[in-house]
C-alpha cells in the first residue's frame, strides 16, 4: 500500500499540475509532495491559486513539518525539499543539483529512502534531466514510477530522460495521471 506521492516538473509544469492536482478528491489518502522548478526569487503565488482550485490543501512546505494525508506540499523557491526518515519535511540551501534548487532528484531520492516501496514517483514535463536519477532510485527501493507521456509534455526532455533511466510502471498522458493515482490507491 502506498503512503505518499512525489511529483517533479519544470518547463510547462504549471499547466501539468493544473491538469492533475484539482482532480484529486478530498478523500485522497496520499500526501503529495511537489517540486516545480521556479526562479530563486519567485513569490509562489501559484500555490495559493492551486489551493483554491483543489479539494486537498496546497501549501508551501515548512521545515520539520509532519507529512499528512489531505495535503499537497510544494517546495519553496530556492530551497531543496527533502523527506526525512521520520517522514517529516526538511529544507536545504545546499548547492544546486541539475542546475536547480529545488531539485527533483533531491526530493525523490530522500523520499525513496523514507518510504521505500510505499512511494509513488511522478515525472512530468521539463527541459532537463532532473528527476530521472531520483525516479530510478524510487524504482530501486520498490516504489512505483509514473512518467508523463513525452508526446503530451510541453517539454519532452525530462519525461524522456526518466524513461531512459528506469523502467516506468506507467507512461500516460498528463490528463490521465489523476485518475491513475486514484485507481492505484484503491487497489
Amino acid at each position: 500500500m502506498y503512503k505518499a506521492a512525489v511529483i517533479g516538473t519544470s518547463s510547462g509544469g504549471m499547466a501539468a499540475l493544473k491538469a492533475i492536482l484539482p482532480l484529486l478528491p478530498a478523500g485522497f489518502s496520499l500526501p503529495v509532495i511537489v517540486v516545480q522548478h521556479v526562479g530563486a526569487n519567485a513569490d509562489n503565488y501559484w500555490v495559493g491559486v492551486m489551493d483554491e482550485m483543489c479539494a486537498l490543501h496546497v501549501k508551501e512546505a515548512d521545515e520539520k513539518e509532519q507529512i499528512t494525508p489531505g495535503n499537497i506540499y510544494v517546495a519553496p523557491p530556492n530551497y531543496h525539499l527533502l523527506v526525512e526518515t521520520d517522514r517529516t519535511l526538511s529544507l536545504s540551501v545546499d548547492e544546486k543539483v541539475n542546475f536547480a534548487r529545488p531539485s527533483i532528484d533531491v526530493l525523490f531520492e530522500s523520499a525513496a529512502l523514507a518510504y521505500k516501496k510505499q512511494l509513488v514517483g511522478i515525472v512530468l514535463t521539463g527541459a532537463n534531466h532532473d528527476g530521472a536519477k531520483g525516479l530510478k532510485k524510487i524504482k530501486e527501493m520498490g516504489g512505483l514510477a509514473i512518467v508523463q507521456d513525452p508526446a503530451t509534455a510541453d517539454s519532452s526532455y525530462m519525461p524522456a530522460a526518466a524513461i531512459a533511466a528506469t523502467q516506468a510502471d506507467y507512461i500516460v498522458p498528463v490528463k490521465d495521471i489523476a485518475n491513475l493515482l486514484i485507481k492505484i490507491i484503491q487497489l
